[in-house]
């Protein structure tokens, strides 16, 4: 796998677990970029951590100085092994605003080599918060963090750096704290001074390193097969929530569905029920007889009919409305509005603006083809309801967000299999 395709897949992965970044910005690197054991210097500036370096390699390689002179990442490959100066922690790195250090510690190092000035005491909170956080990723990933105390020829005696040790110990639990002087070292080795190379500390740094350096292969295939089984676990619960959310959507949009129309059916024999009266009339209906120009003001036995037929639509229509109501449907869609806002009803938009007649109510409440109309058209404008709308559009999400799964999902077995 190339870095191109690797980036395409992580991709893929990404889309659904943006929390893993680090996560597969370190894999990219396990699969694809490594070679030699990196080893990450970390610490504080002027804590010595570039005179360390020089001291554990042989050469003076890093830039020392009395200010802030790392500001990016130094790197050197000694004996096969990647030494890597970050730039000093600080505040900013803690809270992982320093992306060069980030990038060191999370994504390249395999160990970590955490530099702390024994001048300065206790650790800060900073320094504190970052190597439980390490020594936490160690139970996780088996990278291994030293903690080098520096400086230690500058205490007063061997009882007052026993006392920082433990002090610091009880910070941070968990950790291996060695304590080293470069000067001393240095001092020893220009002028042949075997003793003093061996209480410099670097001797036992060195072989501290070395152990840890052997467990780096071992250490690297179960991070990249903890980090691939995470992930796929990961993948695989959301997926499974995924779809219980789906069957819940649809069984919801089901159930809507079918109570609505059972609803309606209900509502339309009501209304049968409650015309009968009004349609079973004997002889003339006199409904049907216009009135004539001398009628024209006058109360007529027509004009009361039409009335009574006029009165049992509109109770039939208050019925229709309050089911539609209770379920949703209080009003036309966007695109069906007027600039008449009286009119901008489903009920106008379904039965029309009046029935004067008894044939028009027979017609509309009593034939088999009219019913199935009306159950088809309110049905749409349930369909069309700003609830049913959201839920159909919550559906589609979810129905992207199973696919963007499945494809990470496969996006991920293609790591495993090059891993």
């Amino acid at each position: 796998m190339d870095i191109q395709t690797f980036d395409e897949v992580a991709h893929d992965i990404i889309a659904v677990l943006p929390d893993r970044v680090t996560d597969l910005a370190r894999l990219r690197r396990l699969i694809l970029s490594v070679t030699y054991p990196t080893i990450t210097v970390i610490g504080k500036y002027n804590h010595g951590k570039s005179r360390l370096l020089n001291e554990l390699i042989g050469h003076d390689i890093f830039s020392v100085a009395d200010k802030r002179e790392t500001i990016s990442l130094a790197e050197y490959i000694h004996h096969e092994v990647c030494w890597l100066d970050a730039p000093g922690l600080d505040a900013d790195v803690a809270t992982v605003d320093d992306d060069y250090a980030f990038d060191a510690v999370w994504t390249q190092a395999d160990i970590r080599l955490f530099v702390h000035s024994v001048r300065e005491g206790e650790l800060d909170a900073a320094e504190q918060q970052l190597l439980q956080q390490l020594v936490s990723d160690f139970r996780y990933s088996q990278r291994q963090t030293l903690l080098v105390l520096t400086q230690i020829d500058q205490m007063p005696d061997q009882v007052t750096l026993e006392h920082i040790k433990q002090s610091i110990a009880s910070q941070v639990s968990g950790l291996n704290i060695l304590p080293v002087s470069a000067t001393r070292h240095r001092q020893g080795v220009e002028n042949s001074k075997p003793l003093l190379v061996e209480k410099s500390g670097i001797v036992a740094l060195s072989q501290a390193l070395q152990y840890a350096i052997s467990q780096v292969p071992a250490a690297r295939q179960h991070e990249k097969s903890q980090l691939l089984a995470e992930m796929q676990q990961q993948l695989s619960q959301l997926k499974t929530e995924r779809d219980s959310l789906q069957q819940q959507l649809q069984q919801t949009q089901q159930q809507q569905r079918q109570d609505f129309d059972q609803g309606l059916v209900k509502v339309l024999d009501k209304i049968r029920e409650d015309l009968q009266p009004i349609l079973d009339i004997i002889g003339l209906d006199e409904a049907l007889v216009p009135d004539s120009f001398a009628t024209m003001y006058k109360v007529t036995a027509g004009k009361q009919q039409r009335a009574k037929v006029q009165i049992a639509y509109s109770r039939a229509c208050i019925d229709i409305n309050s089911h539609l109501i209770r379920h949703g449907v209080v009003g036309l869609p966007e695109n069906q509005q007027t600039s008449v806002k009286s009119l901008d009803t489903v009920i106008v938009a379904v039965l029309g603006i009046s029935v004067k007649f008894r044939d028009h109510l027979r017609s509309i409440f009593y034939t088999d083809i009219e019913r199935e109309r009306l159950q088809r058209e309110f049905a749409f404008y349930f369909e069309k309801s700003a609830g049913r709308q959201a839920l159909v559009k919550q559906l589609q999400q979810v129905a992207e967000q199973l696919a963007n799964i499945v494809q990470a999902q496969i996006a991920l077995k293609m790591l495993e299999e090059v891993a």
